[in-house]
């Protein structure tokens, strides 16, 4: 059976992207009035191997049309009480807004950073400073997911995150869960979390599905090729970008089909979850392919093993440099929400790189 993807390319920003977008020669990539596609890559794929070609941008591609971030879909203020960015004009659309989610890991054996904000007082310190130094969204997890990793009971878990969801969520602040358990996800909605992120798309716990028909928040659906203990053996794929894409759009469906609108979903790639170095980049590469799903994109690349591999950086807290580097590139290719480690680094890294594309987003 042929099944025909497209793929946005010739990417133009700013007063650039909004006249050709104006003059019908160019799609808003992602709902994004600040970001235009002006050609399609179309891409056939049946028994054997994919056959792409390249067309000028018509309007006529309908796996684009319309925006997926149009109305009616998550959008990207939506999710943050917190407000735009200082460096937002008021007069850029709600949609244009990149938002930054800082991690915060109450793992003792979290890959990134050793396990330093490990205990509950100690992760609540670091989502505060996250929180002051620009992050949007708070992610606070209790379960590590770096390679090779063991899972920890549910208990556990709710010690570890329960008590900083609510300390973080009480200061104000907008806060996800990064959680693949059920009774984590509704307990942590409980406590404040106006977000929940799964690694698993929701596959790993089989109440999960239900458990966030009945939330009213959004869910970020996350590709992972087998589970966090195995998944980096020996990754296969017969076409990394469209596996992936395909594996999305399955549990984009089946999230619909348990009764979660597709306005409260975005999707993560899923960056170094069951995916080689090259596969990485693939990804990275074709990274305007993933929306065609419909709904907002997260990039997660922040210390990856990848980025270490490029810069020859062994030690994963010292990967800023590599990690800024591909927020910037993912925002300019449409992400809607970054989640990094280096809040700091990255909002001014931004404010410069997305200045840079659209002048109209210094307020200078």
């Amino acid at each position: 059976m042929l099944k025909t993807y497209y793929r946005p390319v010739g990417l133009v920003h700013g007063p650039d992207a909004r006249r050709m977008i104006e003059e019908g020669r160019g799609g808003k990539l992602g709902g994004l009035s600040s970001v235009a596609y002006t050609m399609v890559e179309v891409i056939e794929r049946g028994d054997g191997k994919a056959a792409r070609r390249f067309e000028s941008f018509s309007g006529k591609h309908p796996a684009l049309l319309p925006p997926p971030c149009g109305e009616g879909g998550v959008g990207v203020a939506k999710v943050s009480t917190r407000g735009p960015p200082p460096l937002t004009p008021p007069h850029k659309a709600e949609g244009d807004i990149v938002k930054v989610m800082g991690i915060v890991n109450v793992t003792p054996d979290s890959f990134s950073d050793g396990g330093r904000h490990g205990d509950v007082e100690r992760a609540i310190a670091h989502g505060l400073q996250l929180a002051a130094e620009g992050a949007d969204i708070l992610d606070v997890g209790g379960e590590s997911t770096r390679p090779g990793s063991e899972g920890v009971s549910e208990a556990e878990e709710l010690a570890r995150v329960i008590p900083v969801i609510e300390a973080l969520a009480g200061a104000g602040n907008t806060v996800s869960c990064d959680t693949r358990k059920a009774k984590v996800m509704t307990a942590a909605v409980a406590a404040g979390a106006s977000i929940i992120n799964d690694v698993s798309a929701l596959s790993h716990d089989p109440q999960s599905l239900s458990a966030m028909a009945e939330a009213a928040c959004p869910v970020i659906l996350m590709h992972a090729q087998g589970d966090p203990k195995t998944m980096q053996l020996s990754p296969q794929y017969d076409d990394v970008a469209l596996d992936v894409y395909d594996a999305l759009e399955a549990r984009i469906a089946a999230c619909v089909a348990a009764g979660i609108a597709r306005s409260r979903l975005i999707a993560d790639p899923g960056i170094g979850f069951g995916k080689n170095f090259r596969h990485n980049l693939d990804v990275l590469q074709q990274f305007t392919l993933f929306h065609g799903l419909g709904v907002p994109l997260l990039m997660g690349l922040s210390r990856k093993a990848f980025i270490g591999a490029l810069t020859g950086e062994k030690v994963a807290g010292k990967r800023v440099n590599g990690s800024v580097g591909g927020a910037v590139w993912a925002a300019l290719n449409g992400a809607q929400f970054l989640r990094v480690h280096d809040v700091k680094a990255t909002v001014e890294a931004l404010a410069v790189g997305l200045a840079a594309a659209d002048p109209e987003m210094s307020g200078l």
